[in-house]
């Protein structure tokens, strides 16, 4: 069959590479089929130029894969729109962290013929195959789909034991040279960049997440190894982007990994996601030797009362050992804090504040963010039993209307309140960011002339 993928514009000068699609073409192809990809990330190509697009190349089926963000959802509707008007239309498949947790609601919206729920290696080749025999849908795990007038929704697809034997993402379909473009902290000018993934899952149940595998499982060390190696020799990649939710998911697993990318001579620099539990000074140094220049830290908040509310697994001290430790070795650290969860009060956002501000190593621009109960998160039904939320469409057309501002308010503040409140909080951050900036450029302009730096290329924003 001919298969279309569609990436979507989302309005960045580099977009992030489509991973998930990538995998899917990946099987795809290995199935036989003929798949192509539609670009509209690089492009920024308008919504009607994928309905002429279709009206003049005749596909069997069309693939569009989401996530939960407002303008996920916006532009979620926009392209289906288009696809929709087209002559030709294809079937029309959704699928994505977007759509999965509630499949019925969005293939209204979008029209879409069938929702792959949750991993979709194994189900979209087994849909296609139904396709290709005229056979029924009703025995597919992990669909959703039109039957008549009614959607019927099939039972959930177990999860793929052993990732290793999922094919590497389809590199050679996509425009590499331009998201090997994409900027990390502490990537070099000269450095191109590529995300991989090192697992699926995470084994941690915070509230307010909302991924839909239980567990964690690890891809073996030779694989992850084997991808570094093709991604350095046939696109010249040198930073990798852990894309997954934690590879830090152990002390074990991390010092197993870290050893064999130093036995392997990589040499390359990476980031990952961590988890401040597994922060240990003698795992920061392994990783440092391995190549990490950056760990992104799940905080969400600085108070341990809240912590337990959102079922974090994490203490206030384990917080600053950890960052303490990560800082000691030479790693920078990102500090990621929400604001809004079940208890929380103008205390706990200060708290935050003041821990940013101790920590900051002036490595990215450190600001706060509502908390948002998307569908599929304990948060969101939580809300939805509360009275907070009637349901997705009060989700998506009420409440969550841009990432920056509040969705459910699960605070004693008005919203009034709580908006004023980040409004304090975000001001203290950002003035400290500039001022570091300012100080920072400056102390350039100093050494520049006083002390005749000729190694200086020039006052550049950075």
């Amino acid at each position: 069959m001919r298969i279309l993928l569609v990436v979507y514009d989302n309005d960045s000068y580099i977009h992030w590479f489509p991973q998930g699609l990538a995998y899917i073409a990946s099987v795809l192809r290995n199935e036989g089929h003929e798949v192509a990809i539609y670009n509209q990330d690089l492009h920024h190509y308008p919504d009607g130029h994928l309905t002429a697009f279709l009206d003049a190349n005749p596909y069997d089926m069309v693939g569009f894969s989401f996530i939960s963000g407002y303008y996920q959802y916006k532009k979620a509707l926009a392209v289906s729109a288009a696809i929709n008007r087209a002559k030709r239309r294809p079937l029309y498949v959704i699928g994505g962290h977007g759509p999965s947790p509630e499949p019925e609601f969005f293939m209204k919206k979008t029209g879409a013929d069938v929702t792959v729920i949750g991993e979709g290696e194994e189900t979209i080749v087994e849909l296609l195959r139904a396709i290709g025999n005229h056979a029924s849908f009703a025995g597919i795990k992990g669909i959703a789909y039109r039957d008549g007038e009614r959607i019927a929704i099939n039972e959930r697809r177990p999860l793929i034991a052993d990732i290793d034997t999922i094919p590497f993402p389809a590199y050679d379909l996509f425009p590499i040279e331009y998201y090997r473009l994409l900027r990390m902290p502490h990537a070099g000018n000269a450095d191109f960049v590529m995300p991989i993934l090192s697992g699926r899952g995470c084994p941690f149940t915070c509230n307010f997440c909302y991924r839909l595998d239980e567990g964690f499982r690890p891809r073996s060390n030779a694989s992850i190894i084997e991808e570094i190696r093709m991604l350095k020799r046939d696109y010249g990649i040198t930073y990798i982007a852990f894309s997954d939710e934690l590879l830090m998911s152990s002390e074990a697993r991390v010092t197993s990994l870290c050893e064999d990318f130093i036995r392997e001579n990589l040499g390359i620099k990476w980031d990952c996601n961590g988890r401040l539990n597994y922060a240990k000074p003698e795992v920061l140094s392994l990783m440092k030797r391995a190549g990490c220049v950056f760990i992104n830290y799940g905080i969400e908040a600085f108070d341990d009362v809240i912590l337990k509310n959102m079922n974090k697994a994490l203490t206030t001290s384990q917080i600053v050992r950890g960052i303490e430790a990560t800082l000691a070795v030479g790693i920078s650290p990102g500090f990621n804090i929400i604001f809004g969860n079940i208890g929380e009060s103008r205390e706990s956002l200060r708290k935050g504040v003041d821990f940013l501000l101790k920590y900051d190593d002036g490595a990215q621009m450190r600001t706060i963010r509502p908390v948002t109960p998307y569908p599929g998160a304990p948060l969101y039904y939580h809300a939805i039993e509360k009275g907070l939320v009637r349901d997705c469409e009060d989700f998506y057309a009420n409440k969550h209307l841009n990432s920056d501002l509040l969705a459910v308010n699960f605070t004693e503040l008005s919203d009034e309140e709580f908006h004023a409140a980040l409004f304090e909080a975000n001001s203290v951050l950002l003035d400290n960011y500039f001022t570091r900036k300012r100080t920072s450029t400056i102390e350039q302009a100093r050494t520049l002339y006083m002390e005749r730096d000729s190694s200086f290329r020039g006052f550049r924003q950075s």
